[in-house]
């Protein structure tokens, strides 16, 4: 739904039926999302309607919390990019206490006190959540998860005077949308081949190196494979700032904690 004008409203009745529909289902993930403006009084925070004269006769942000805490939908997502949005999901506009049900998240684009920022015509929120679905978000698996999606946000978001609010209440990992993984799946298993451990040194020497005096072949394929874990901080060189160095230095590489972590997820059978 598409508000661009006169021509082109969306009125409460219509956002509330609308968010009514994508709620009554039982799917998988039911996500709602709005950008537009914002507003807050004592008994909590609207959004603006193309029909709305006064704030509060906007669509009610604890009537649309009330429909996702209600749903069957596995998980209910609740993105908002509008003035004082951080209100959704509070018991009241001071609260910092959310009131939502197993399986809801919510991602505001700003606190309960905070406008949302526009730049260059277009909510630089939505600006950063489009940029996180399209893979800035990812994790190695090409999995974008909304806490990565906030977590992209909030960082990027830097000196800004705004910021970001995540509430969530959930046990089941959900991922918004799947890009293509910065490292293959088949690169990324071999974490477990080249280290018999989270710990384990894998000592290097100059044959690894394609440019040494006397390259060996596999080694030169393994030497890639690392390279491609370095670029995605999973292997890191020891006593080199460089994996060329460890390599003509015959010194070793090893895990990062990042790289133990999918080392363990691996060994687990979970990836």
């Amino acid at each position: 739904m598409t508000g661009t004008g006169a021509v082109s409203p969306v009125n409460r009745r219509e956002l509330r039926k609308a968010a009514q529909q994508l709620f009554a289902g039982d799917d998988e993930i039911a996500l709602f999302y709005f950008a537009g403006h914002g507003y807050i009084e004592q008994v909590g925070g609207y959004l603006i309607c193309s029909d709305s004269e006064d704030g509060n006769d906007g669509f009610s942000l604890n009537e649309l919390v009330a429909m996702a805490n209600d749903s069957k939908a596995k998980s209910r997502i609740i993105v908002l990019d509008s003035c004082h949005s951080g209100i959704a999901g509070n018991a009241k506009p001071n609260d910092e206490h959310a009131i939502i049900n197993i399986g809801v998240t919510i991602l505001t684009a700003s606190t309960v006190k905070q406008y949302a920022a526009e730049k260059d015509g277009s909510g630089l929120f939505t600006t950063l959540f489009v940029d996180a679905l399209n893979g800035s978000a990812s994790n190695l698996l090409g999995e974008v998860t909304p806490g990565a999606v906030y977590a992209h946000i909030d960082q990027s978001l830097g000196p800004w005077d705004q910021r970001p609010l995540f509430k969530t209440n959930v046990t089941t990992f959900t991922s918004l949308r799947r890009v293509q993984p910065p490292i293959s799946l088949d690169t990324l298993k071999k974490l477990r081949k080249y280290f018999e451990s989270p710990g384990y040194e894998l000592v290097l020497d100059p044959s690894f190196e394609p440019d040494s005096p006397e390259p060996d072949e596999t080694n030169n394929e393994i030497f890639a494979d690392l390279q491609e874990m370095v670029k995605v901080n999973l292997v890191r060189p020891v006593g080199e700032t460089h994996m060329y160095f460890a390599a003509m230095n015959s010194k070793s590489c090893r895990l990062t904690l990042l790289g133990e972590h999918y080392w363990k997820l691996l060994d687990a059978g979970i990836i």
